[in-house]
């Protein structure tokens, strides 16, 4: 189940992403302060983080995700070039095959860690919580849109 409701969201991410285009991803509204690209990036680095230990023990994407995407970053703060709209989309249809490799052992194992988000136990928890934190961002990235086109 959590894994269905894991590719459901990335799927409709990935069909989202996918129709953007690169001026758009970028522009800043007074509504938000962060951008489209933001949310795609901060989604592939939350998972990472909490699925692969990235970035101390990941390399499957790049190290200076963590600092463009992380939690309290903003694209005014960056200093380096962003990823390109492309690459994202490849990083993340590369991590939700990364992500469906794991074997039910996995789901069913204990998280070692302490999650800031709810009661989180298990790997299958953890997956849950992480659909619904890209869901959340899909949602917002959708309006963002809205509002962009609507300006």
């Amino acid at each position: 189940m959590s894994r269905k409701l894991f590719n459901l969201t990335r799927t409709s991410l990935i069909t989202f992403v996918k129709e953007l285009d690169e001026e758009t991803v970028d522009i800043t509204s007074t509504y938000f302060n962060n951008t489209i690209r933001w949310h795609i990036g901060h989604v592939l680095a939350t998972n990472e983080k909490f699925l692969f230990m990235y970035p101390k023990k990941s390399t499957n994407i790049p190290a200076d995700y963590a600092d463009l995407f992380g939690s309290g970053t903003k694209p005014a703060d960056w200093t380096t070039e962003p990823p390109q709209l492309d690459v994202l989309i490849s990083a993340l249809e590369e991590q939700q095959n990364r992500i469906n490799e794991f074997s039910d052992l996995f789901w069913k194992s204990n998280v070692s860690f302490k999650v800031p988000f709810g009661s989180i136990e298990t790997h299958r928890d953890l997956l849950i919580m992480l659909a619904y934190h890209e869901a959340e961002h899909l949602g917002k990235m959708k309006a963002m849109q809205q509002v962009v086109k609507s300006q």
